[in-house]
C-alpha cells in the first residue's frame, strides 16, 4: 500500500540545538539501538528555530549529503518530530529514509508488542502517524491537479490509501472499545473484592519490570534498553498482613511520548489512573532523574493519574556509592520513599513493609457468626471483604474469618461478631 525507501541499520542522527525544548542526544542514540540500529555519526547543528521545508539549514543539508556518502548511511533519524512535508523534502534531497523521533519511538513499540491488544494499540498509533504522510510513498506517481478526469494515478491511489486507512483506523477502534470494556469490568471486579490495585509507573528503563519480577515472581522479559517491555502485566501479590493486592506493570514513560501513543495507549494507562497507589520507580544512579521525575509526572497529568497516591521508589541503589537501604516517611510517619536495588533484592523487603503499612491503616479482622437466613450478608462479605476461614457452625449458618475496610463495617451490625487479634 505504500511505498517506502528500504530501511537499513547505519544511522546518522541529527541533532538540533534550540533555545528551548532541547531533547536529550544521549537518549536518541538508546532509542537507536533499541530499533535495532547503529549510530554511526552525529551531526549536531544550532538554530533559533526549525527551518520550514528542511528542518536544518541549507548549508548543514549539504554537510549532511556528504556524511551519508562517507559512511555509506542507510537511514538518517531526527531528534524532533518533523512535518510531513520536511520529512518528504529532506527524502527527496539525501535519497535515503528520513525518521524523526516519533516514527522512532512508533518502530520501537512494533518491535515490543506481543499480546494481542498491544499490537491493536501500536498499529492504531503508526496509521495515525502515517495519515498525515502517506503522500511522500507515491513520488514515483503523476500527481496532476485539477477537476474530475484531470486527477492523475497517484492522485487516484492517495486517495484509495486514505480510504483504507480510514476504514482500519475505525476496525481497530472498535476492538480496542472491546478491549477496555474488559478491562473496565476486571478493575470493577476486583473493587468490589476490595482489592487494591497498584500500578508501576516511571521513566523508560527505570527497572520497573525487573521490580515487578522480584515483587511477584514473574517472568517479564528485562533488558537494558528503551521499552524492553511493553504489553501490560497484572499479577496478584501477597503482603505480610495476609492482604493481596495486585500489581500492574505498565508501559515506560519518556520526555514528549508523541500524542498518537498517548492516545492509542489509553485503556492501557487507565490502569495507572484507576489505581489505588502508583510505584513511581526512579533510576537513582542517573544524573537526570529529576529531570526523569518531571517528565513522568507530566506524563501522569496527561492521563488524569496525577491526584493518585504516590510511593517513589529509587531503584538500582548498589550502582551508587556507599548506599544502603531505607524507608523515607513524611510527618505523619508514612512510607513515601523506598530506597532499594530490584536487580539482587536489596532492601525489597523494606518494600513489603512500607505496602503493608499503607494498605494495613484502613482494615480490621472479625469473626463473624451468621444465621441460616442470613445469606445475603454472606454474599455482601464475600463481594467487599477478603475471606479468611469459613467454616459451618451448629444453627446451620456459617462462621467467617474475614479482612474488611471499617468503612463497610456498617453491614455487620445483625451479626455476631468478635475481633481477630
Amino acid at each position: 500500500m505504500f511505498e517506502r525507501p528500504e530501511s537499513g541499520e547505519r544511522a546518522v542522527l541529527v541533532h538540533v540545538f534550540f533555545r528551548t525544548g532541547q531533547e536529550d542526544l544521549n537518549e536518541l542514540k538508546e532509542l537507536t539501538r533499541s530499533a535495532g540500529a547503529e549510530p554511526i555519526y552525529v551531526l549536531e547543528a544550532k538554530r533559533r528555530a526549525p527551518d520550514s521545508k528542511y528542518f536544518i539549514g541549507t548549508g548543514k543539508l549539504e554537510e549532511l549529503k556528504q556524511v551519508i556518502k562517507a559512511e555509506s548511511a542507510d537511514i538518517v533519524l531526527f531528534n524532533n518530530p518533523l512535518s510531513p512535508s520536511q520529512e518528504r523534502n529532506l527524502e527527496e534531497a539525501l535519497e535515503v529514509r528520513v525518521v524523526d523521533r516519533n516514527g522512532l519511538i512508533l518502530d520501537i513499540f512494533a518491535l515490543r508488542a506481543q499480546t494481542f491488544e498491544g499490537k491493536l494499540q501500536v498499529e492504531l498509533a503508526q496509521l495515525r502517524h502515517l495519515s498525515t504522510r502517506l503522500i511522500r510513498g507515491w513520488t514515483h506517481l503523476e500527481r496532476q491537479k485539477g477537476g474530475i478526469g484531470m486527477r492523475g494515478p497517484g492522485e487516484t491511489q492517495l486517495e484509495t490509501d486514505r480510504r483504507l486507512l480510514a476504514v482500519r483506523i475505525k476496525q481497530i477502534q472498535k476492538r480496542l472499545e472491546k478491549v477496555s470494556q474488559q478491562r473496565h469490568q476486571g478493575r470493577a471486579k476486583r473493587k468490589r473484592a476490595e482489592i487494591p490495585s497498584i500500578s508501576l509507573v516511571g521513566y523508560t528503563n527505570a527497572g520497573k519490570s525487573t521490580l515487578f519480577n522480584s515483587l511477584t515472581d514473574a517472568d517479564i522479559y528485562v533488558a537494558d534498553q528503551l521499552f524492553a517491555t511493553l504489553d501490560p502485566t497484572l499479577r496478584r501479590c501477597d503482603l505480610a498482613n495476609g492482604a493481596s493486592v495486585v500489581l500492574a506493570d505498565t508501559v515506560g514513560f519518556i520526555r514528549h511520548l508523541p500524542h498518537e501513543l498517548v492516545a492509542a495507549f489509553r485503556s492501557t494507562l487507565q490502569e495507572a489512573s484507576e489505581a489505588d497507589l502508583l510505584l513511581h520507580v526512579i533510576d537513582a544512579n542517573a544524573d537526570d532523574r529529576d529531570e526523569t521525575i518531571f517528565q513522568v509526572n507530566k506524563v501522569l497529568e496527561d492521563i488524569g493519574a496525577d491526584s493518585v497516591k504516590q510511593l517513589q521508589i529509587y531503584n538500582k541503589i548498589d550502582l551508587l556509592d556507599d548506599f544502603s537501604p531505607r524507608i523515607d516517611r513524611d510527618e505523619a510517619g508514612l512510607p513515601i520513599r523506598v530506597w532499594l536495588s530490584a536487580q539482587n533484592g536489596l532492601g525489597t523487603e523494606l518494600l513489603f513493609q512500607a505496602l503493608t503499612e499503607i494498605f494495613s491503616t484502613s482494615k480490621v479482622k472479625k469473626i463473624c457468626h451468621l444465621l441460616p437466613t442470613q445469606g445475603d450478608i454472606r454474599a455482601k462479605l464475600f463481594s467487599m471483604a477478603r475471606i479468611i476461614h469459613e467454616e459451618s457452625n451448629e444453627q446451620g449458618g456459617w462462621n467467617i474469618a474475614v479482612e474488611i475496610d471499617k468503612k463497610h463495617l456498617g453491614i455487620l451490625k445483625m451479626v455476631e461478631i468478635e475481633e481477630i487479634i
